[in-house]
């Protein structure tokens, strides 16, 4: 071997390397555990924010000195290999900007038409079918539905100087799709800001190509609605001037008349143009319905004197000493509003029935054009408060375009802070042009109040009592100290371009990641242990070497994945336990090409020689085309499915090297010049397992028709067993729904919960399974799931609450959730399939170019095909049986891996028979063939037993997470080494021996 200097000191540095950062994961979960220890109280219970508190506090400590350089714990949380949520706990989501947001603000006012609206519905049914722009789907849609419409007169105004009234339909479509790419790309940005001062260590990021989408990633958060309120927000911050009641007394008036006239006539249910409701709207999706009691927004120099606007506790004097300044009749509208002289109040239980007066147009219309109502943030408080557990209801005046006094654009900064009380609070500075236009409006409002609005809520509405200059403000209120912070966040980072929809949600419990990485540590050490143990019987000494590359290469991983900044997920840790089992694969063919060539006689050094040239062309293929399926899986992979892929991937180029170049280093060490050699390559185990195999020479060939009727039998029972069970088990990847894993104190019956929670998911079956251990079950639901609203995430949460509270004594807890909405299941069943069969075609595609013989690319694909239906046959067989084993996106990462496994196994034997076909052209086709796949049975044995044992192991102690990738790993392997032999080559056969007789035929 050339270049052996340069292999062993590359081998040296990057093992130095590997070792080096892998330090710096050692030192970080010694600093993580060390603060566990002190969030621990005596129970065993962990604060997390005690936790995190102390994590914070050693974040500019050193905590790890190299003598030429010392480390704090910032830098060393930097460099450490980071673990997944489901190996740590935490959150995932996917959030979604809606195209057809964006379109609607781009219209503006045009927005509100027939045309528009049917056009918009149209373009979003498209969407939903067609991988086309939006915007571009948009213009179809409108031409559709309005054929002499002008789509330059919906979007052009004098404030756009990209469009004007005629601009073309092309230009229109251009300007829809940079807007609406542009708002994914803002919206991502000021989502990173956000989350930048979340407080979590190792968050992540990143915009999903060509699907409007943006994943976040938060380790070891320990409350997830202030995660979701915190991302969902759109911090749409705006100024009005409140309507003064004397102002609407009128409009109130024939309010009140309205409601009298409908208690007359004693309107049902039926003739009643609002539908029954349980919560508002907006207050649904206010992203802080919980940030603050009646906040109230001054000047920050005055806010202790009171000077220039009323504060919270006069303004509560003045409504308790206020009368009802209407005189009115009674009617339904003396039970449902309070008046008092400073404004509207309406109990919190009746929000509901008011929202749906408020949106009837008749209602509408007693009120002028230019009035809002929005609610208050928060009910009001406090022991003496008359008014406790009211909303106010307010009334503001927009402009004449419709628009606030002020915008939320000018908040130069925004910080979280205390007010005169020591009560937290939010302080505000504008921009020199927002200090002037606040200037302004509060002098020109004097007793005027003035309403600071958040997402469509009223967050306070001082009266103002002088102008306020400088542009310095502040929001208190009862805000907690996260509450302010988070508030302050979402000011200070910006409002998102348009609202986003959480589509894909997963909350892992850190106790279920703890039992995660146990389970994923033992299934890598008893495979480990098995393959190891399995090498040195069956090599002997060069066995140990093989180990030893086995370790250089787990060395490699681990040290390549930190400085990478790749996340170790548990799919991760199943592509680790996969690579030991497949990381030998080199090793043996060398082995068994250096056992041929001795036996033909070569002496040691030549036949290490030997064996190492001829088994390097089936060691590139068979890799090269596992690392293509591997590169697919991450293209088309998202989450933890990724996390598998680049291990899989890195695991490749790793054992690749190990295997080859840094074996060979110690192979040739030992063996020194062949005379007294310290290596052998053949035991009594060896030398009785190579006579057996050579004693026969099976005729594969001729039974190869046994073999494809033995496939169609399994594959027709397949078909049948999913006759039976309905259909396919789907995940929630595929099928969209809600999953939650639950656990109890005790062991419980499936039916029974599925019974509880029946009737709370109006009357929709849940199904219920165990999950692990019999105290342990997976309730997946589709209730709700294509209700887009955020309450709908609630609503079902709190239906499970309420099943589950029969069954208290057993202690029901939520130890991890997950949503897939249905719009982004479709999306991910989608690309599932398209990677298969893009996988395929790759395939087919590499094994023309390098074997030139389309026969080859067919008897590759049509295995692989095979490989995959057998598979899914097995599984659904499986089920029918009562192992309830889903197919998800893991079952599609295993399918993948099985697809690069078997035709790792088919080019080692295609290899053969092309090497075959140089030295015995003269002998017959079937023979040939035969001939081959006999001389590679012992490789295709080894590598077989050593992979399968480590599966099987991930089979029986990965957890219940794991229990159907690797039933799936276990059922390829096993498939993928019997079609390598019996459907691959056959095929081939078959095919070339077709070709051959139709030449014949033509030259007859």
């Amino acid at each position: 071997m050339s270049a052996k200097g340069a292999i062993k000191w590359l081998a040296i540095i990057l093992g130095i390397l590997s070792v080096y950062y892998l330090s710096f994961t050692l030192v970080h979960y010694k600093v993580q555990r060390d603060a566990e220890a002190y969030a621990t109280d005596s129970n065993g219970n962990i604060d997390f924010s005690l936790k995190q508190r102390y994590l914070d506090s050693v974040s500019n400590v050193t905590v790890y000195n190299l003598g030429f350089r010392s480390f704090t714990y910032e830098d060393v949380q930097k460099r450490a290999l980071s673990l997944g949520l489901d190996l740590q706990g935490g959150m995932h989501l996917v959030l979604e900007i809606s195209p057809a947001d964006i379109v609607k603000a781009l219209a503006g006012a045009r927005a509100k038409t027939e045309d528009f609206e049917k056009a918009l519905k149209l373009a979003q049914q498209k969407q939903q079918s067609s991988q086309a722009p939006f915007g571009t789907l948009f213009a179809e849609a409108y031409k559709e539905v309005k054929p002499d419409g002008n789509l330059a007169r919906l979007f052009a105004n004098p404030g756009n100087k990209e469009l004007t009234f005629n601009s073309s339909d092309e230009e229109v479509v251009a300007y829809l799709n940079k807007e609406i790419n542009n708002a994914v790309d803002r919206a991502f940005e000021v989502l990173r800001r956000r989350i930048d001062k979340f407080g979590v260590a190792n968050p992540t990021i990143q915009k999903l190509p060509a699907s409007g989408r943006i994943q976040v990633e938060l380790p070891g958060v320990d409350n997830p609605e202030r995660a979701k309120k915190l991302l969902s927000g759109v911090a749409k911050l705006e100024f009005y001037r409140v309507y003064p009641l004397n102002e609407l007394q009128f409009s109130l008036l024939q309010l009140r008349d309205y409601l009298k006239i409908e208690d007359s006539e004693s309107k049902t249910d039926a003739t009643n143009p609002f539908e029954a409701e349980t919560k508002t709207d907006e207050q649904a999706s206010n992203p802080f319905e919980e940030a603050g009691d009646s906040a109230s927004l001054a000047q920050a120099d005055s806010l202790s004197t009171g000077d220039s606007v009323k504060t919270e506790e006069s303004r509560a004097q003045a409504d308790s000493a206020a009368t009802d300044s209407l005189k009115i009749e009674r009617s339904r509208f003396d039970e449902l509003f309070v008046l008092t002289g400073y404004g509207v109040y309406v109990s919190v239980e009746d929000t509901a029935e008011v929202n749906r007066i408020l949106q009837d147009e008749t209602v509408r219309a007693f009120f002028p054009s230019n009035v809002r109502i929005l609610w208050a943030a928060k009910p009001e408080t406090g022991a003496n408060n008359p008014l406790a557990g009211k909303l106010e209801l307010y009334f503001i005046e927009t402009q004449r375009d419709g628009k606030p006094l002020l915008e939320g654009d000018v908040i130069a900064d925004a910080r979280p802070d205390y007010d005169e009380n020591g009560r937290p609070a939010v302080s505000m500075s504008m921009n020199a042009e927002g200090a002037r236009k606040w200037a302004k409006i509060t002098g020109e409002n004097i007793g005027q109040r003035i309403a600071i609005v958040l997402d469509n809520y009223v967050y306070t509405a001082p009266t103002v009592q002088a102008e306020i200059t400088g542009g310095n403000s502040s929001i208190t209120g009862n805000f907690t100290v996260e509450e302010a912070a988070d508030l302050a966040n979402v000011l200070k980072a910006g409002k998102l371009p348009a609202p986003v929809r959480i589509v894909e949600e997963a909350v892992v419990g850190p106790s279920l990641g703890k039992e995660s990485i146990q389970q994923g540590i033992l299934s890598i050490v008893l495979g480990f242990v098995l393959v190891l143990a399995f090498m040195a019987v069956y090599y002997g000494s060069s066995g140990w070497v093989a180990n030893f590359a086995l370790l250089i290469n787990l060395l490699f991983i681990f040290g390549v994945l930190a400085p990478l900044g790749a996340v170790l997920t548990l799919p991760g840790i199943a592509g680790i336990v996969l690579t030991i089992g497949m990381a030998v694969d080199a090793n043996v063919l060398i082995y068994e090409r250096i056992r041929e060539e001795l036996k033909h006689g070569l002496p040691l050094v030549g036949a290490i020689e030997k064996g190492y040239a001829k088994a390097l062309s089936s060691i590139i293929d068979a890799n090269v085309t596992t690392f293509l399926t591997g590169l697919i899986l991450y293209i088309f992979g998202s989450g933890p499915v990724q996390g598998f892929a680049i291990i899989l991937l890195i695991g490749i180029v790793c054992s690749v090297f190990s295997s080859v170049f840094v074996s060979r280093l110690v192979v040739e060490y030992l063996a020194g010049d062949g005379k007294k050699p310290r290596i052998n390559f053949i035991t009594a185990l060896t030398r009785k397992v190579s006579e057996k195999l050579d004693a026969q020479n099976f005729d594969f060939l001729a039974n190869r028709k046994k073999a494809y009727a033995f496939s169609s039998v399994v594959v027709v029972l397949g078909i049948v067993a999913t006759l039976i069970m309905g259909g396919f088990n789907l995940g929630v990847d595929f099928k969209g729904g809600r999953s939650y894993v639950v656990e109890f104190d005790k062991a419980v019956s499936a039916q029974d919960i599925r019974a509880a929670l029946t009737p709370v998911f109006e009357n929709k079956a849940p199904e219920v399974k165990a999950f692990g251990a019999n105290n342990r079950l997976k309730i997946t639901t589709s209730y709700l799931i294509d209700d887009e609203s955020e309450t709908a995430d609630q609503t079902v949460r709190e239906a499970l609450e309420k099943g589950l509270a029969q069954f208290g004594e057993l202690n029901p807890k939520v130890l991890s959730s997950n949503k897939v909405g249905a719009t982004i299941a479709d999306d991910i069943r989608n690309t599932s399939q398209l990677a298969v069969l893009l996988s395929l075609v790759v395939i087919f595609f590499y094994i023309l170019i390098r074997f030139r013989e389309w026969q080859y690319s067919l008897g590759a694909v049509i295995a692989l095909f095979h490989d995959a239906l057998v598979v899914l046959s097995t599984y659904q067989l499986a089920n029918l049986l009562g192992f309830s084993l889903e197919i998800d996106q893991v079952f599609i990462a295993a399918m993948l891996t099985i697809i690069g496994y078997s035709i790792n196994d088919t080019v080692v034997v295609f290899d053969r028979i092309r090497e075959y076909r140089t030295e015995f052209g003269s002998l017959p086709l079937r023979e040939l063939l035969n001939k081959a796949i006999n001389q590679t049975l012992s490789r295709t044995i080894i590598t077989a037993l050593t992979t399968f044992l480590v599966v099987f192991v991930l089979l029986l102690f990965g957890g219940e997470v794991l229990r159907g990738f690797a039933f799936a790993l276990v059922m390829g392997v096993v498939f993928g080494t019997y079609s390598s032999v019996f459907i691959a080559t056959p095929i081939v056969y078959d095919f070339t021996k077709k070709k051959a007789g139709k030449e014949a035929a033509g030259n007859a």
